[in-house]
C-alpha cells in the first residue's frame, strides 16, 4: 500500500495528541518531531521537511487550538492542510492548445515508465473525448517502438513511428500526421538515459523547439524518493518542465519525491501511476493524497472509480427486481464490479480509517474463492438458491476445490446482501437515487 510506513509512523505520532483532551506546549514539540522523523525517514527532503514542521509549530501552539475542547483534532486538522499546500494545495489540469493537435511531451529518465505512461495517459483522455495518437521519438532503448506499439494498441490508440530516424523529424512528422488524420492530441514518448547527459538535454530541447509542445511533463519514479527531485530540478533547468507525473506510487512508496517535488521544483503533480494497467492512472489531488497519507481515506476518488466502473445496464437489471428475486448471478456480478476497482489494498486505502488494517489482515485473493464457488452452481441453482440442499453444497465444494464450510460463507454473505437491499428498498427513493448517482 502506498506510504503505508508513513502513513503508520504519523498516525502514531499523532494519535498521542488527539489521545488527549489537553495539550501544553511541550506535548504539541514533541508530537511535530515525531512527525519530523517520520518525514525524513520517507526521504523527504530536508528542507521541506523543515519548513514544514515550522508551520504546523507556529499554528499548533496557537490559543485558537490550545484553548479548543478537541486540540488534537485541530492539529490533525493543521497537518492535513499544510501537507494539501505542500503538494500544491489545487488540482492541477492539463491545459489546451488553441491550435490542433495540443501535444504532450514526456520526458524522465529510463526505467521510470514513460513509456507505459504514454499509453495510459492516452486512455485516459480517451474517456474525456479525445482522439489521442502517440508518438515513438525513443530510438536507443531496445525494442522501445515496439513496446510503444504494444501499449498504444491496448489502449486503442494509433501510434507513429518512422523507425530509427531523427526523433526531431519523427516529431514534426507525427503533428502533421494528426492534423492529417484528426487526431487532436498527441503524446511523444521520449528517450531517456540512465543518468542526465547533455547529449540527451540537447534532442529534447530541439524536440520542444521545433513542435513547441503545449505542456512538457517530467515522468519520474515515486520509489526512487528525493532522488527524484534532484532529476526533476535538473530536467527543469535545462528543459522547463510544466507538471510532474508521478509512477508506480502503488509500490512501496516512502513519500519522499510527492511531497518534496512541488515545493522544490516548484512545478505541479499532474497525474500518478497507480499500478501496471493501462486503466491505473489517476489525477493527482494533493488534498485527497493528502488525507490517505494521513490515514483518513479518499472516498471522492472512491465514488468516482465506482461511478466509472459501475455497470449502469447490471444496476438497472438489479435495481427492478426486488430483493427477494435478487439471484447469484446478481450476486456474482456485484463481485465482478467490485473487483474492477483495484485490489483490495488499493480500496482500502481509501477507505476512512482502514489504513490500520495490517497487510495480513488483507486477503487479496478474497473474491477468486466466492466465484468459483458460484461459477460451479448450475444455472437453475445461481437463479433459485433456495434449492442449495445439503448434498447440492457437497457437490459444489468438490467442484470449486472449496469446502461446505466455504459454501455455506457465501450463502450467509449473499443473505446479508440480500437484507442489505430490502433495507435499501425501505428507503423512499433509495435505489432511484442510487441509479441517479451512478451515471
Amino acid at each position: 500500500m502506498a506510504f503505508e510506513g508513513l502513513t503508520q509512523k504519523l498516525n502514531t505520532a499523532l494519535s498521542k495528541l488527539t489521545a488527549r483532551g489537553k495539550l501544553n506546549e511541550q506535548m504539541v514539540k514533541d508530537g511535530v518531531r515525531e512527525v519530523r522523523v517520520a518525514l525524513l525517514e520517507a526521504d523527504v527532503n530536508y528542507l521541506v521537511v523543515k519548513d514544514f514542521c515550522k508551520k504546523i509549530a507556529e499554528r499548533a501552539v496557537g490559543s485558537q487550538v490550545m484553548e479548543s475542547l478537541t486540540p488534537g483534532q485541530q492539529i490533525v486538522k493543521i497537518v492535513s492542510e499544510e501537507m494539501t499546500a505542500l503538494m500544491g494545495a489545487e488540482f492541477a489540469r492539463l491545459t489546451w492548445s488553441s491550435s490542433v493537435p495540443t501535444i504532450f511531451m514526456l520526458c524522465g529518465l529510463q526505467g521510470s515508465g514513460k513509456t507505459t505512461m504514454a499509453a495510459k495517459l492516452a486512455k485516459y483522455l480517451i474517456k474525456t473525448g479525445k482522439k489521442p495518437c502517440l508518438a515513438a521519438c525513443d530510438i536507443y532503448r531496445p525494442a522501445a517502438i515496439k513496446q510503444l506499439q504494444v501499449v498504444g494498441g491496448q489502449a486503442g490508440v494509433p501510434v507513429f513511428e518512422k523507425g530509427v530516424q531523427d526523433p526531431v523529424k519523427t516529431a514534426q512528422q507525427a503533428v502533421e500526421y494528426c492534423r492529417d488524420y484528426g487526431r487532436d492530441v498527441l503524446i511523444i514518448d521520449t528517450a531517456g538515459r540512465l543518468h542526465i547527459d547533455e547529449e540527451l538535454m540537447d534532442e529534447l530541447s530541439r524536440i520542444k523547439q521545433k513542435v513547441k509542445p503545449q505542456e512538457c511533463l517530467f515522468v519520474v519514479d515515486a520509489m526512487t524518493g528525493q532522488d527524484a527531485v534532484n532529476v526533476a530540478k535538473a530536467f527543469d533547468g535545462k528543459l522547463g518542465i510544466d507538471g510532474v507525473i508521478l509512477t508506480k506510487l502503488d509500490g512501496d512508496t516512502r513519500g519522499g519525491a510527492a511531497l518534496s517535488i512541488r515545493s522544490v521544483v516548484g512545478k505541479p503533480i499532474k497525474f500518478s501511476g497507480i499500478g501496471e494497467k493501462l486503466a491505473d492512472i489517476e489525477p493527482f489531488h494533493p488534498d485527497r493524497m493528502a488525507q490517505r497519507i494521513l490515514g483518513m481515506g479518499d472516498v471522492m476518488t472512491l465514488i468516482e472509480k465506482a461511478q466509472e466502473i459501475a455497470d449502469t445496464s447490471t444496476l438497472s437489471k438489479a435495481a427492478r427486481r426486488r430483493p427477494s428475486d435478487m439471484t447469484l448471478d446478481d450476486f456474482l456480478d456485484q463481485m465482478r464490479q467490485m473487483k474492477k476497482m483495484g485490489g483490495m489494498e488499493g480500496l482500502l486505502s481509501m477507505i476512512p480509517g482502514a489504513s490500520k488494517l495490517k497487510n495480513s489482515e488483507i486477503d487479496e485473493d478474497a473474491m477468486k474463492k466466492p466465484e468459483a464457488i458460484i461459477c460451479s452452481m448450475t444455472r437453475k441453482e445461481r437463479r433459485n438458491p433456495s434449492l442449495l440442499n445439503a448434498s447440492r453444497r457437497k457437490r459444489i465444494a468438490a467442484g470449486s476445490g472449496t469446502t461446505v464450510q466455504d459454501v455455506n460463507a457465501l450463502m450467509n454473505r449473499f443473505e446479508q446482501a440480500r437484507s442489505m437491499m430490502k433495507r435499501m428498498m425501505k428507503n423512499r427513493g433509495g435505489m432511484r437515487d442510487l441509479m441517479r448517482n451512478m451515471r
